[in-house]
């Protein structure tokens, strides 16, 4: 019997948040020094990221130890509105809960844009992510513009699985991290 997307997600989330709070900030780290070493990242100067909620693998160490320009998403209306993001700028919790960047900080359109960085609860062998079920990645990525954007789906090694259920809307991402390595998607070979 497959289980749902809501049952997977249930699952995975529980397990995520189960880690000891040691044990995640050493995979994230780890994950991190992986992500930077990948040529993807190394290339990109303008990246699109995300501040770690639920006990998503922090980006944290990037963001202190990377020479990039980043870029944040606040939700508005249902999307993600990105805007150009400094380690030093302050951080507001946005609606969701998410820590957001001041909604007065220049926007980043996706000419603008080398690479994503998107988080999930699992990601399958083939690129295809379960997220939160908000579909806003989903609906982001729907767009021609942003889709042309390489993108890199970011998990701890146990919620990267072979394969999970896909909905027709689905996109696979281009690759995958986790604290064991960088992986290009069988969907985008």
């Amino acid at each position: 019997m497959t289980c749902s997307k809501p049952q997977l997600r249930h699952q995975f989330l529980h397990q995520r948040r189960s880690l000891a709070i040691d044990l995640w900030q050493a995979q994230s780290e780890l994950l991190c020094d992986r992500l930077s070493n990948c040529p993807q990242f190394i290339a990109a100067q303008t990246i699109l990221a995300y501040q770690s909620c639920r006990q998503e693998p922090s980006l944290d160490y990037l963001f202190a130890h990377t020479d990039k320009q980043w870029g944040l998403p606040r939700c508005v209306d249902g999307l993600p509105i990105w805007h150009r993001w400094q380690t030093s700028a302050e951080l507001f919790t946005g609606s969701y809960g998410i820590r957001e960047p001041n909604p007065k900080a220049p926007l980043l359109l996706p000419g603008e844009i080398d690479l994503i960085l998107v988080p999930a609860v699992a990601i399958d062998r083939q690129g295809y992510r379960l997220g939160y079920g908000g579909g806003y990645y989903d609906r982001l990525r729907a767009d021609p513009v942003w889709r042309k954007i390489p993108t890199i789906g970011i998990v701890f090694d146990f919620a990267y699985v072979d394969r999970l259920p896909i909905d027709p809307w689905d996109l696979p991402l281009d690759a995958v991290c986790t604290e064991l390595g960088v992986t290009t998607s069988r969907g985008n070979s």
